[in-house]
């Protein structure tokens, strides 16, 4: 509640909270946005691969060009602008950057860069879920040997979340379910790069006019990214994901307590203590009353007939029997928000959320028929789509993660929805990142699910 206060009182005494930025798509556009209005918040450097792109970005979002013409990171350090370049290291180079906003989307860069920069001494601010569900609680721990904060990104599903959660269990409650809301029908599952506008019902008007990556928002569409934001959830919560994977149930504000609640007690979860996600659609399509399309929730648990009688005393929104209820969040604005992880980690020294266990794994699957010699292009794309199961489970599969589904081949035919495995492909390049994936899985092997 004393970010802003914190950060003014730094400003005050002449010592702006400096950050740098890889990755100026989506994300780090909105980051951009909002950057130029906090007070005693400076974008030092700006990073990607794409310079053209990403000046192109900061004048989409408003900064002046004078703002973004420093010649290296360390004048715009001094005199309070911004440098714009395509070498990462230039950016990690620079002493005054105290924090790194790791926003590429991209799994493999984003490991190298978010290693690069705890190594660099900075704390990481991991808006790259894809690297953090494949490899973040090495790179958490890494983080910690080093002195900084690794953390995920304030805004993005997964933090809210876990924000709930550390509510639900520091007010004193049992945890049944935690998740968000998501658009999705089963056959969303089997969407490609060529469908998916249809399935957001935009125009190619709409689309050409906006900065969009269809691959990425393909892979929202076919539970792709769903099930790295809950593997991801499972991982810095404690929570599991379900054992076959998300099911999706549909679900509105007023039944969120009924639907997320153990399957004994009447509800749609196996038992107590799972990741899912409350869709916004039935399955024929049809759009479910008061959904929470946007937004993230948790399910929690009355103790005793006191706490139960509070519940309705004060209004929440409960199952039938007055014993389950819900909180939420209903919106997320990502980038917008993503400056509270930064000041948090570096005026507190604390992460909003991160990755403390390897509980869940947001595993490569078929989404079609395949034969040896053909190649995966990952999230997002043609051939998989990624289900978040239990660590344990993936170990036992030898399961390849979504992460590293890209580019590679197969060396074994797969059916359509089996789960890849890392001995059904050729794993020839980004062997760096491999190896630290099965340090991770050694480092970090799950024990038996304790419900939350």
């Amino acid at each position: 509640m004393n970010l802003y206060t914190l950060l003014a009182a730094r400003a005050e005494r002449g010592r702006p909270v400096r950050v740098g930025l890889i990755g100026a798509g989506k994300f780090g556009s909105m980051v951009l946005s909002q950057a130029q209005r906090i007070a005693g918040y400076h974008m030092v450097a700006v990073a990607d691969l794409n310079v053209s792109k990403a000046r192109d970005s900061l004048e989409r979002v408003g900064w002046p060009a004078e703002r973004y013409r420093a010649k290296d990171a360390g004048e715009a350090a001094k005199n309070g602008t911004t440098f714009v370049t395509d070498d990462v290291a230039a950016l990690l180079a620079c002493e005054e950057i105290e924090c790194v906003i790791e926003a590429t989307g991209h799994p493999i860069a984003g490991t190298r860069h978010a290693l690069a920069a705890i190594e660099a001494g900075k704390h990481v601010v991991m808006v790259n879920v894809e690297a953090d569900v494949m490899v973040g609680p090495i790179l958490a721990e890494k983080a910690r040997q080093k002195g900084v904060i690794y953390s995920m990104a304030y805004g993005d599903q997964p933090a809210l979340i876990c924000e709930l959660v550390d509510w639900a269990r520091a007010t004193g409650f049992e945890v049944t379910a935690a998740g968000k809301g998501m658009n999705f029908e089963p056959r969303y599952r089997y969407s490609t790069p060529d469908t998916v506008w249809g399935f957001f019902g935009w125009t190619e008007e709409e689309v050409a006019k906006g900065d969009f990556n269809p691959k990425m928002y393909n892979s929202f569409t076919d539970g792709t990214k769903a099930a790295i934001e809950m593997a991801a959830v499972a991982n810095g919560t404690g929570l599991d994901c379900p054992d076959d994977g998300l099911a999706f149930p549909p679900s509105g504000l007023h039944d969120l307590a009924k639907v997320f609640r153990p399957a004994a007690d009447g509800g749609r979860m196996a038992r107590s203590g799972l990741v899912d996600i409350a869709a916004s659609q039935e399955p024929d399509g049809r759009e479910v009353f008061n959904n929470i399309r946007y937004g993230v929730f948790v399910t929690f648990k009355a103790h005793n007939e006191y706490a139960r009688a509070c519940f309705k005393q004060y209004g929440l929104l409960t199952d039938p029997s007055g014993w389950y209820a819900s909180m939420w969040r209903p919106f997320h604005i990502i980038g917008l928000e993503t400056s509270v992880s930064v000041l948090s980690a570096v005026l507190r020294n604390e992460p909003t959320g991160s990755s403390k266990e390897f509980r869940g794994d947001a595993v490569a699957t078929a989404k079609k028929d395949m034969q040896p010699g053909e190649v995966l292009d990952g999230e997002g794309g043609y051939a998989v789509w990624a289900n978040a199961i239990p660590a344990s489970i993936s170990l036992e599969r030898a399961a390849l993660p979504i992460g590293l589904a890209h580019n590679v081949r197969l060396k074994r035919a797969i059916r359509k929805d089996q789960i890849v495995s890392f001995n059904d492909v050729e794993l020839v390049n980004d062997l760096d990142v491999v190896k630290l994936r099965r340090e991770m899985e050694e480092r970090f092997r799950p024990t038996p699910s304790v419900a939350a």
